[in-house]
């Protein structure tokens, strides 16, 4: 089982998927920007080098010879409430900075110039290290201003939280699960291979690891995950797609669903789940569409069972927002 960290149960706000851009930084003489927000996991490769010298897997400044410190702006593709952050420096040893803050605010603008408040306070780094830091706030930001003082490398910036849709005049289906709208994995039984933040992102899975996969099960019982909607609503529509599961994909799948007062009371084995979709076969590689579902009115989550485990690549949950009145 993968080590998890402390902001696991959030979903990562920075990455480019979800149309998140580095949109400005003072310098990246040695490692662009983009970088910053890789969705891959950073590595060093050892004898690789370019026109300006020792190349680095992330966004890193050159050596600063005048007063100030360097920076850059984030702008988020969809705007949210941030979470915690991991402000990681893997191998960055002798080239990271010393310390870091991030201010946020809210713009239409591209690199707003005004409006900046800090929501992470001047922090020391470490080298060649992951920094989990926890963000109390519930305020909607979509930048960031991460500054480095005063210049170096980080490998990532990886933005830990949530997305709070406006269903105001929302009339008709809409995937109550997608993470544009606000849905969220809160929970499964293992993600050996796969995030199950794979299950809500846009578009179909490009790959087999673009999906929620767990290890081969050698024992009795299933693999599960939950899944919190966008907001409490009525399911009409699912859709499983096991797009590049082949000889991996999961036998059979099953939907539960309920209405929760918050995440922490959808357990495994509360009681309140009831059946909205009994166990049914599964295909390889397919889109499996399905209607004919119990009717359980309102519900706020979702949990859906594999049988006995495998890979899925996405789970769309469409319905009406509230009662489907």
């Amino acid at each position: 089982m993968k080590k998890k960290h402390p902001f696991h149960h959030w979903i990562q706000l920075e990455q480019p998927r979800l149309g998140t851009r580095v949109v400005y930084a003072t310098d990246d003489f040695f490692a662009a920007k983009e970088r910053l927000i890789d969705s891959a996991v950073p590595v060093f490769i050892d004898d690789k080098y370019d026109d300006h010298g020792k190349w680095m897997d992330g966004w890193e400044s050159r050596r600063k010879r005048t007063q100030g410190h360097d920076y850059c702006v984030i702008r988020l593709g969809v705007p949210g409430v941030i979470r915690g952050f991991d402000i990681d420096t893997s191998f960055f040893t002798g080239n990271y900075p010393p310390a870091a803050s991030i201010e946020v605010c809210v713009s239409d603008e591209d690199v707003p110039d005004a409006g900046w408040l800090g929501i992470l306070a001047k922090t020391e780094l470490a080298g060649d290290s992951h920094h989990y830091l926890a963000c109390d706030d519930e305020r909607v930001w979509t930048h960031l201003r991460l500054h480095i003082y005063p210049d170096g490398g980080i490998a990532r910036l990886r933005i830990f939280g949530e997305v709070r849709a406006d269903f105001d005049g929302v009339d008709g289906y809409v995937d109550l699960a997608a993470i544009e709208n606000g849905g969220r994995a809160i929970a499964c039984s293992d993600e050996h291979y796969g995030s199950m933040h794979n299950l809500n992102v846009p578009g179909r899975g490009v790959n087999m690891g673009d999906g929620w996969e767990t290890a081969r099960r050698r024992g009795p019982g299933n693999d599960w995950v939950i899944i919190a909607l966008a907001q409490a609503g009525v399911i009409e529509r699912v859709e499983v797609d096991t797009a590049h599961f082949k000889g991996n994909y999961p036998d059979r799948v099953s939907i539960e669903a309920g209405l929760f007062e918050s995440d922490d009371l959808a357990t495994p084995d509360s009681e309140l789940w009831r059946t909205m979709l009994p166990e049914t076969k599964l295909k390889m590689d397919q889109q499996h569409y399905f209607e004919a579902l119990e009717a359980l009115g309102a519900v706020s989550h979702v949990r859906m069972s594999i049988y006995p485990d495998g890979g899925v690549s996405r789970l769309r949950l469409f319905g009406r927002v509230g009662g489907g009145e």
